[in-house]
């Protein structure tokens, strides 16, 4: 079973997962390493992280690998929001403790989601594509501490029927082809994500057309996660990954710990 490596917990804003839950089903779906990585994001003021300092965090989730040690490798991780205007507060956020993993993400663009109706105002739907891509790009040159950057093109998630009438890789192969070059250049990996698949979209994020992409540039550093927000959605959808990874060239995936990749052959 291919190890999840991006979900979600009672720990997130957004979920009420019982951590205990969480682990569970992952051990029983026979799972040998899992990471869990809950939100932070400066911008979304979203309530766990301003209530708990990130050691607080830190603590709880690695009290939790030490309790399952001898069933499943707990890498203990964050899903980070790295808008760009929020670099500095990242960097001495991150630097509070010895994560195994971290993800970056972009949620918010100039402080608002996509999720959001006052995000498209006055824009056409290419037009917020356009400016989410961009928006990756600044953050990328101003902020390094990930390991991967997570649900690549996340805002597809939001313009579900519109997305897949025009959504390609080849309709923002520049800023697309700019995002994956830096990625690569910084040692960096992406993840291929499977929440998307119960949003009712036909592919996971990024499209396969990315991961392909990614790939023939040079990239060998890719996580699976399913992006669950609840135990019975671990490992959602990665029979389709693997599949895609074995058509885009790739026969390992990755893991980490202590900030390292682990490559698992597919």
């Amino acid at each position: 079973m291919i190890c999840d490596f991006h979900l979600h917990t009672k720990m997130s804003y957004d979920s009420d997962a019982d951590i205990d839950e969480v682990i569970c089903a992952a051990v029983s779906k026979g799972m040998r390493h899992m990471a869990i990585t809950d939100h932070h994001d400066f911008d979304l003021d979203n309530g766990v992280f301003e209530q708990k300092n990130p050691r607080e965090y830190y603590d709880t989730i690695y009290g939790y690998k030490e309790k399952y040690s001898d069933k499943i490798n707990i890498s203990v991780g964050i899903e980070l929001g790295v808008e760009a205007c929020q670099a500095k507060r990242l960097y001495d956020f991150t630097s509070r403790c010895p994560f195994d993993f971290i993800i970056g993400s972009i949620h918010c663009v100039y402080g608002i989601d996509p999720y959001y109706s006052d995000f498209w105002k006055g824009l056409t739907v290419k037009e917020g594509m356009e400016k989410y891509f961009d928006a990756i790009i600044e953050s990328l040159n101003v902020y390094d501490n990930f390991d991967v950057f997570g649900h690549l093109d996340y805002i597809v998630r939001y313009v579900l029927s519109e997305s897949e009438k025009l959504y390609s890789y080849h309709d923002f192969k520049d800023r697309l082809d700019t995002i994956l070059h830096k990625i690569i250049s910084m040692g960096k990996g992406i993840e291929i994500n499977t929440g998307s698949l119960r949003r009712g979209l036909n592919t996971t994020n990024p499209s396969e057309e990315i991961i392909q992409k990614y790939r023939e540039y040079g990239g060998k550093i890719i996580t699976v996660g399913s992006d669950a927000h609840n135990a019975s959605d671990i490992g959602a959808g990665f029979s389709a990954a693997r599949e895609i990874l074995l058509r885009c060239g790739f026969s390992e995936y990755c893991i980490f710990e202590k900030r390292q990749p682990v490559f698992i052959k597919l």
